[in-house]
């Protein structure tokens, strides 16, 4: 008789968001922003892109609310998609990069606005989620 063991310190799988495709691809076609989250409120690439472009417009309070909606939103499908808390992100899934783009947008207007603890914590948050994603984002 053979025996499975499940490897118990292997760490959680990775968590994969779905894609929601109108949504990628009317933000790919150029559409503005603000236009796609408010047609698609729940797609966290439309708010990273809001909070990309305000705080490289000097925005960096508006900057922080687009990058928190956008991170709330991914948080909820994150944990919809069985994530626990913890675990990779992988940023070669297209998917996750909205939520990893909200987090790294994040933890950058935080720092701008002096919240350099919640800065610390989002930035490690993106390295702990996805190291890949914390090179392509941060160059760390």
């Amino acid at each position: 008789m053979t025996e499975s063991h499940e490897n118990l310190l292997a760490g959680p799988p990775p968590t994969r968001l779905p894609d929601l495709p109108e949504a990628r691809e009317a933000l790919e076609s150029g559409a503005q922003a603000s236009d796609v989250a408010a047609r698609f409120p729940a797609y966290p690439g439309a708010w990273a892109a809001l909070a990309d472009e305000y705080f490289a417009g000097g925005h960096a309070v508006t900057s922080y609310a687009f990058a928190r909606t956008g991170y709330h939103r991914g948080l909820d499908q994150l944990r919809r998609a069985g994530w626990k808390g913890h675990g990779p992100i992988p940023w070669d899934h297209e998917p996750n990069r909205g939520f990893l783009r909200c987090l790294h947008a994040l933890a950058r207007a935080a720092q701008a606005i002096g919240e350099k603890e919640e800065a610390e914590r989002c930035f490690q948050f993106l390295k702990d989620s996805s190291s890949e994603a914390a090179e392509e984002l941060t160059g760390r």
